[in-house]
């Protein structure tokens, strides 16, 4: 059995508007979010094979503090095909990997994160899915246990395992702050 999780990058800086949308870093609370989701995944003995992110400056950042809240480095292959990416080509990304990897991570942007949620998991009524129907926030990770041998086999249905938006590691990070 193959898993794949998700992450949102979190919140981006939107002071300059004259910064191109690939470039915008974080802004403050959202390098303490990735550091916080870093640690609560760490902390749930979450591990990794490997790592796939849009290279994208706020995308880049996340993965940065998120790896000082985890406390392990990774490779990461910097996928250019992610940013901004619809769900269908994240899928194809995931399904050209080796098979060495059983758990992949990968990082990017909605809508594409959270549509591989509605193209993956049945429509069961399950509490994980639902609140990805209400909102996918910005550093929100889940994790997909996915029924496949082989990434190039990869299709529905998953089983949805985990979702985590930041607000429920710290209510801090609630929508109204962020």
């Amino acid at each position: 059995m193959k898993k794949l999780s998700l992450l949102r990058h979190a919140k981006s800086d939107w002071q300059d508007p004259a910064t191109r949308d690939f470039d915008r870093p974080l802004n403050d609370k959202g390098k303490r979010v990735s550091r916080a989701m870093g640690h609560w995944v760490a902390s749930q003995k979450i591990r990794f094979d490997h790592i796939i992110a849009s290279p994208a400056v706020r995308v880049q950042e996340t993965i940065e503090h998120f790896i000082e809240g985890y406390g392990k480095r990774f490779d990461i292959d910097w996928e250019r095909k992610i940013y901004l990416a619809s769900s269908a080509t994240i899928l194809d990304v995931v399904r050209e990997c080796d098979d060495q990897y059983d758990h992949i991570l990968v990082v990017g942007h909605n809508p594409g994160i959270e549509d591989i949620i509605f193209d993956l998991v049945p429509d069961d009524g399950s509490e994980h899915r639902d609140m990805v129907e209400k909102k996918y926030p910005t550093g929100a990770f889940s994790e997909l246990h996915l029924n496949c041998e082989h990434w190039a086999e990869l299709s529905k249905p998953a089983q949805f395992q985990t979702f985590m938006p930041p607000r429920n590691v710290d209510p801090n990070f609630g929508p109204d702050i962020i």
